[in-house]
């Protein structure tokens, strides 16, 4: 591939990339608020939890909207609504009004997050040359974890500007506030990308998907990819609705890419992300004390989404995948044995949480988008990932409402050996059930499914 076609890839793939840090500042932005959230309107445990969730319901109407909008309008102008939706989302709660109309503007953001993780991964899937087209999706997977580090940063930096009762009174309506400044960013930025080719080759502009394709490949192996696009697309010629998504070589896909997203999401990923302030308190740590701790949760999370990026396209989707969900499962038993055991006052449960996040970092964190980034058939990708997304969002809403929950009934050992459990599923079923796909172009992928007869 030339070096200017690298270059110009890149470019959109780190424009995209922006949708994921925006999903990553605006879904953990909640992790430094919930505490001062919860003392100023006096949450109850549940009440807690749907403050903390609310923002998910969004994410689940942009994800399921999104892949039809995006197929009939473009993937380019929905992610600039999603753009929008942040900005709006940042301005409405730095308002001080109470607590309805904060959770109204968290929907609309929610909206903006949902659009964002289903059409940032499909953009890039279909920009993408097939041999580095794992990293560039891993790539978006490190957008969203340097919008959660950002974020810890920022709310670290708000807390500590002034005493507890402003934070209580306004400085979390701040710490929301902050992500104008990034949307604003995303939107700039978008003007400045293509459309996605295969979209454009979909809607019969072929003149204009070329030139996309030439300035990625090289124009020789434009002309072949988009002969190869358009003979998948004649032998896929019905424009599919989602009752299509029920046919039986197309439903088992299906299946594989919402089982993968709600396994990703159901071993316990966002309790931590959201939470990790209050379980580090709860192990003994003062408020200051868990702030900085949740800061090295993120650093974690960065440092090994680079090792995926690294090696997503060398060692294979699978194999990390397993390596990740193994790692997760030991992990999760640690910090509930240490909870249960009593030796949560020790370092103990930060290293194990540390740990786990690195493992997620390597697997089931980007990888998830890019396996279902890459197993739909062009015709369907829009509305499959859509299916996807939008059961990934119903289990990370789960999983956020349910925790603070679990914690005041069951406790926090079983609480995070019940993670663990979804682990070991998570591990039996990636080995069992997902495909290969490394190297492979998205033509390839669906010609495999094809020839499983399925």
């Amino acid at each position: 591939m030339h070096k200017q076609g690298l270059q110009y890839v890149y470019k959109c793939t780190y424009v995209a990339a922006v949708g994921g840090l925006l999903f990553g500042y605006d879904t953990a932005v909640v992790a430094g608020a919930i505490g001062f959230i919860q003392q100023k309107y006096g949450l109850s445990p549940a009440m807690m939890g749907w403050v903390a969730s609310c923002a998910l319901v969004g994410c689940v109407i942009g994800a399921m909207f999104a892949g039809s909008l995006s197929d009939r309008i473009g993937r380019k102008k929905v992610l600039m609504i999603s753009a929008f939706a942040f900005a709006i989302s940042s301005l409405g709660i730095m308002l001080p009004m109470g607590l309805n109309s904060f959770i109204i503007f968290r929907l609309i953001g929610g909206v903006g997050i949902g659009i964002a993780s289903m059409l940032s991964p499909l953009y890039i899937s279909e920009i993408a040359p097939a041999n580095i087209r794992g990293r560039l999706i891993s790539i978006y997977q490190m957008g969203i974890v340097l919008g959660i580090l950002l974020i810890y940063f920022v709310n670290a930096w708000i807390a500590g500007m002034h005493d507890e009762s402003w934070n209580v009174d306004s400085g979390w309506r701040w710490m929301f506030g902050s992500g104008l400044l990034p949307s604003l960013l995303f939107i700039i930025l978008l003007l400045n990308v293509p459309e996605s080719p295969r979209w454009l080759a979909q809607q019969n502009r072929l003149d204009e998907a070329e030139d996309v394709l030439t300035k990625v490949n090289g124009e020789e192996k434009a002309k072949e990819e988009l002969q190869s696009i358009r003979a998948t697309m004649q032998a896929d010629a019905q424009q599919a609705g989602f009752g299509s998504l029920l046919q039986p070589g197309l439903r088992y896909v299906l299946l594989i890419g919402i089982f993968l997203a709600i396994l990703s999401q159901v071993t316990g990923i966002n309790a931590i992300m959201y939470y990790a302030p209050e379980i580090f308190k709860s192990s003994g740590d003062g408020s200051s004390s868990a702030m900085m701790q949740t800061v090295l949760v993120g650093v974690i999370n960065t440092l090994f989404t680079i090792v995926a990026i690294r090696y997503v396209d060398k060692w294979g989707r699978k194999t990390l995948l397993l390596i990740g969900a193994a790692g997760m499962t030991i992990c999760l038993a640690l910090v509930g044995a240490a909870f249960h055991f009593g030796f949560n006052q020790g370092p103990m449960i930060l290293v194990a949480i540390l740990a786990y996040i690195a493992f997620f970092a390597i697997s089931l964190g980007p990888l998830t988008f890019v396996v279902v980034a890459e197993i739909f058939p062009t015709n369907v990708r829009g509305r499959a990932m859509s299916v996807a997304i939008f059961f990934l969002w119903v289990a990370v809403f789960a999983v956020s409402q349910t925790f603070p929950m679990l914690q005041s009934s069951v406790g926090p050992a079983i609480t995070f050996w019940i993670y663990g459990v979804m682990s070991v599923i998570a591990f039996f079923f990636v080995w069992r059930l997902v495909p290969e796909t490394k190297e492979k172009s998205l033509e390839e992928i669906e010609q495999f499914w094809k020839t499983k007869g399925l």
